[in-house]
């Protein structure tokens, strides 16, 4: 058994050596990945054909193998484990594929495309069901079943069932529109596909042990039913009648019942008679239903086997292994039991002798009866076959064919009908034609490959189909290594075609079909290669002539010969002037007679067309008619050509000059070579050496393409270095060019930059000096308000001195005014009282003057000395004090104003300095005119004249307005008023002169204020020019 590992390989070859004669593994297909480890595959499943099939493994890989031609390739790659699959959809390219995801997706796999996705199951969808049409298919899981159509791939039902019960299987019935419903209970339904009404259901034993069906398989006619579970008993049902048949007890190996398919036969017309049935074991049984026999089996306990299908065709077994593997088997090695044709069923009962007779014909056909008895007690029927007896004759032996069948049966029953049964003309043929069925000489024959005059068959006879194309070259090249004439004949492909197109499937018997052709109705056609043959057209032409002689004489006279008229029906078989039907219909009759049938058949087509070719006359005519398919009754040219053989005189007959059919030898084929050896050898020595001429020919010019491919390479490349350097000089230019330009573009950009530049420079420095001119005109505001501010400050702290000063100086004159009056009053009193007392001082005097004259004038002396004595320090200190108050009052006022001047403009020291200088200057003069005036006014004043006035200072001293001064000591006021004045004249003199002498005072104050106030008044005028001077220096622009 030869393994093949896929690996990871996208394509390949199935097998690498072709699989011997007689094994019953064709392949075993391994994947490994990566370290050596095994990918198992899981699921497969074959197309409609039964040559290709669908394999996925564990990783997601979609595999399509071709056993046929022996490849495989990748077709998908989804990523997930599949847990179904399905390749009978119908579109041939598309296939369903369930995925571990619980979806359902579709791909095709020429494209690899993904053609929609299906998705609502909540569970592993364990098993797709297609439907007969293709249209819709059937998805089912543990716990539902969905109808899905497939033209729109949306869902049509849903089936949902209690979680008690679940779904084992849900599938439809071949060849009807049933839906079959398996459910855990053992209860099987079926349901109408398109009203989903339930048709029946089928009885679920109630005697026995439970199975708990868990695999189900139906005939591909859709009548019988077989299901098996957790038992070795495995249960057939009658769909039809809807019962219990038969139950049949596997061995007692089985336990459980894994899986069940129907191998299918080519005879028993969908009716399978074998099942397979895998166990727990993992071995595959194959049993014959109605006889229950054990006809083969495949794996064992080591080679166990997890899941198999069958191809449609019934001719191979492919095999899930448990080790992850793939085995392909070939069914007709394993067994020889199937497709073997049934027993005889056909009985001929005629009334005369003379077959040729069909109107006297009477013919019944009984086939095998079957009667089922009524059911028994038991739960397994019984089926009772009854056969017909068996007659044998000594001419029934001589007409037996190798299958069994009697030739002169199947002629009668040809006659009868016309034709043979369609489901059996394949088998009915190759009983006619005894094919050997020489599998090793063909092999050998079909091991040397390809014939190489059919290398290019394709060119010249191209086919749609390409398996039909190769089909077509395998037999061909088969024929031309069997014989060598055949690879010359070139119309040897119009010959074989037909029978490629009905055996394809199988070229083994088509090549020994075609062979037996050649071999027995094809006698003397090579005698005369490469010409066509002229004794076999003369055969027909001479029994043309003698059943009409008048078609013969217009073919003579439009010049038309047998080569044009019979050789292209010999050449083709009728291919192409008949239908399929009509062709298969005249090779019934063809190969049920003596081979010179086919030249009659020929003459009867050819006289059957006489009404047509009577009216053409063109040759073109002619060779159009019998190249293209005409309006003409087959039967009756069968019947025609039966005439013919009968009725044809013995010196004009074929069959004297064919020979009678003689069948291909068993085991190895017969040696042909009944055509002109000479000219065979001598064309092919010519095809040889012509084949030589033309390799050395093609050898040659492939060395002329060579060199000429190189020339016109170097010269291209020359060219293309010389365009190349053309381009770069261009583009070079091309770059100077924008290099240029971009300089020049460059420079006007800096030029306009340079020129923004300077407008920004420009623009900046205007906004600058504007913000400049914005900020010193906002910086001069702000000072001339503050210098305003500062003048009206001043104004109004002038105004408030000027006030306080008037108000003071009212306030003295007022009080002035009361001392005044005041010393009036005293003066008054005071006369009064000098009067009083002179006048008692008088008395006294004169009493005493004469005793104190001379105590009076002493003391008097000395009076008068003591009072100058303390007179001048009074006056001294009187005057000091008056100096040191105004001189304190003025500090302490200006310097409030030069502080308020400080704080408010910091600028103006230098002018606070020159105005306390000028204040310094003016109080010094003060003293000096102070000085002066007391000085003028320093006269001789009576002690209580000034003890008065001092009072009388003192008092306005006290007054509002001015500061407060120091009392002079009472003592000396005291002394001052005790003192007599004895002159009171003197006394009225010395206090006017005192107040005269206060009003110059007073009035030199107020000129030194008027003087002040006129100071200040210059000094804030200087000021004020000084700070416009300042703002107008510092406004003028200056120059870039």
């Amino acid at each position: 058994m030869e393994v093949t590992d896929i690996g990871n390989k996208e394509e390949g070859k199935v097998w690498h050596r072709k699989p011997t004669q007689g094994k019953s593994v064709l392949a075993s297909l391994v994947r490994t990945a990566q370290q050596g480890k095994v990918v198992r595959f899981l699921h497969v499943t074959f197309d409609t054909t039964g040559d290709c099939f669908l394999a996925g493994d564990h990783h997601g890989n979609i595999y399509l193998f071709d056993i046929s031609r022996n490849r495989f390739r990748l077709v998908q790659k989804t990523g997930q484990a599949c847990t179904a699959l399905a390749f009978n959809l119908r579109r041939t390219t598309e296939f369903l594929v369930a995925l571990a995801d619980y979806t359902i997706r579709c791909f095709d796999k020429d494209t690899k495309q993904l053609v929609s996705w299906m998705r609502g199951h909540e569970g592993a969808v364990s098993s797709i069901s297609v439907h007969s049409s293709g249209r819709y298919a059937i998805t089912t899981s543990s716990d539902t079943a969905q109808l899905w159509d497939l033209d729109t791939f949306q869902r049509k039902r849903k089936l949902n069932i209690k979680q008690s019960v679940g779904i084992q299987k849900v599938f439809f019935l071949p060849l009807s529109n049933t839906i079959l419903s398996c459910f855990s209970d053992d209860s099987i339904f079926a349901w109408e596909c398109d009203t989903l009404f339930c048709k029946y259901q089928l009885p679920v034993p109630d005697s026995g042990p439970r199975i708990s069906y868990k695999a189900f398989a139906v005939t591909r006619d859709g009548k019988n039913l077989a299901s098996g579970g957790r038992s070795n008993l495995l249960h057939l049902w009658c769909l039809e009648s809807r019962q219990l048949v038969r139950v049949i007890q596997m061995p007692s190996q089985v336990r459980t019942i894994r899986q069940l398919e129907f191998l299918p036969d080519s005879f028993d017309g969908g009716a399978s008679q074998t099942v397979g049935v895998l166990s727990q074991d993992g071995v595959m049984r194959f049993i014959n239903i109605h006889t229950c026999k054990l006809l083969f089996h495949i794996g064992s306990h080591d080679e166990a086997i997890t899941t198999m299908t069958v191809s449609p065709s019934g001719r191979h077994i492919v095999a899930v292994m448990d080790n992850g593997s793939i085995n392909i088997y070939n069914v007709q090695n394993l067994t020889q039991e199937l497709n073997k044709p049934p027993p005889a069923q056909v009985a001929v009962v005629s009334g005369g002798e003379d077959v040729q007779d069909l109107t006297h014909l009477k013919m019944k056909v009984r086939s095998e009866l079957v009667q089922r008895p009524k059911k028994s007690s038991g739960r397994q029927p019984q089926v009772k076959i009854l056969r017909p007896p068996a007659v044998s004759s000594a001419e029934d032996k001589e007409n037996e064919l190798p299958a069994g069948l009697n030739k002169k049966r199947l002629v009668a029953l040809l006659k009868a009908f016309g034709e043979y049964p369609a489901k059996y003309r394949m088998f009915v043929w190759r009983s006619l034609l005894c094919l050997p069925e020489n599998h090793a000489a063909y092999s050998s024959l079909t091991d040397k490959g390809l014939h190489s005059a059919f290398l290019t068959l394709h060119e010249k006879y191209p086919i749609k189909s390409q398996k039909l194309q190769r089909a077509l070259q395998r037999v061909l090249s088969a024929l031309a290594h069997w014989a060598a004439i055949f690879g010359e004949v070139e119309y040897l492909p119009l010959v074989a075609f037909p029978f490629v197109k009905l055996f394809q499937n199988n070229a083994m018997l088509c090549f020994e079909v075609v062979a037996t052709v050649i071999v027995n109705w094809c006698q003397h056609w090579f005698e005369y290669f490469p010409n066509p043959p002229l004794n076999i057209l003369s055969m027909v032409e001479n029994v043309v002539a003698h059943h009409d002689k008048e078609l013969l004489q217009h073919l003579v006279d439009c010049g038309i010969t047998s080569q044009l008229y019979v050789w292209p029906l010999l050449e083709t078989l009728f291919s192409e002037v008949l239908t399929r039907d009509e062709w298969l219909k005249l090779f019934d009759n063809i190969f049920s007679n003596h081979p010179s049938f086919l030249l009659m058949a020929c003459a009867a087509y050819v006289i059957c067309c006489r009404e047509p070719l009577l009216h053409c006359s063109q040759k073109q005519d002619f060779e159009y008619f019998f190249h293209h398919r005409n309006n003409l009754d087959v039967g009756a040219m069968i019947k025609e050509a039966y005439r013919f053989m009968s009725s044809t005189p013995a010196d004009l007959h074929p069959s004297t000059m064919l020979s009678d059919f003689t069948p291909l030898t068993s085991g190895q084929y017969p040696v042909f070579n009944k055509y002109p050896e000479f000219i065979v050898e001598y064309q092919s020595r010519e095809r040889e050496r012509i084949r030589l001429q033309e390799m050395e020919y093609l050898r040659e010019r492939q060395q002329m393409s060579a060199l000429r491919a190189d020339f016109v390479r170097r010269r291209a490349e020359e060219e293309a270095f010389y365009a190349q350097q053309e381009l770069l000089q261009k583009a070079e230019e091309q770059r100077r060019h924008i290099l240029e330009q971009e300089e020049e573009k460059l420079t006007q950009q800096r030029a306009k930059l340079a020129a923004m530049k300077r407008e920004l420079k420009v623009k900046e420095l205007q906004l600058l000096d504007a913000t400049r001119r914005r900020f010193l005109k906002h910086q001069q505001e702000l000072r001339a308000a503050q210098i305003e501010k500062l003048d009206q400050e001043i104004s109004r702290k002038m105004d408030l001195r000027e006030k306080e000063t008037a108000t003071a100086v009212q306030d003295l004159e007022i009080r002035q005014m009361e001392l005044e009056a005041q010393r009036k009053r005293l003066e008054q009193l005071l006369l009064k009282e000098q009067q009083r007392v002179g006048r008692k001082a008088e008395e006294e005097v004169r009493i005493k003057m004469r005793e104190a004259e001379e105590n009076l004038t002493e003391m008097l002396h000395g009076a008068e000395t003591n009072m100058q004595a303390l007179e001048e320090p009074l006056a001294d200190a009187c005057r000091l004090d008056l100096e040191s108050d105004w001189q304190r009052e003025v500090v302490e006022r200006l310097q409030r104003v030069d502080a308020e001047q400080e704080r408010s403009r910091g600028g103006l020291e230098e002018l606070q300095r020159q105005t306390q200088e000028e204040e310094q200057r003016l109080i010094s003069t003060l003293r000096e005119e102070a000085q002066r005036k007391m000085d003028e006014g320093g006269a001789q004043i009576q002690t209580h004249t000034e003890g008065q006035t001092l009072m009388g200072i003192h008092s306005a001293y006290d007054a509002p307005g001015f500061p407060h001064r120091p009392a002079c000591s009472k003592q000396t006021g005291a002394n001052m008023v005790c003192l007599n004045s004895t002159s009171p004249p003197e006394s009225t003199s010395t206090a006017f002169s005192f107040c005269r002498g206060r009003t110059q005072l007073d009035n030199g104050e107020r000129e030194l204020l008027k003087e002040i106030r006129e100071l200040r008044q210059k000094l804030a005028a200087r000021a004020k020019e000084s700070s416009s001077a300042s703002s107008q220096s510092i406004c003028t622009p200056t120059s870039p």
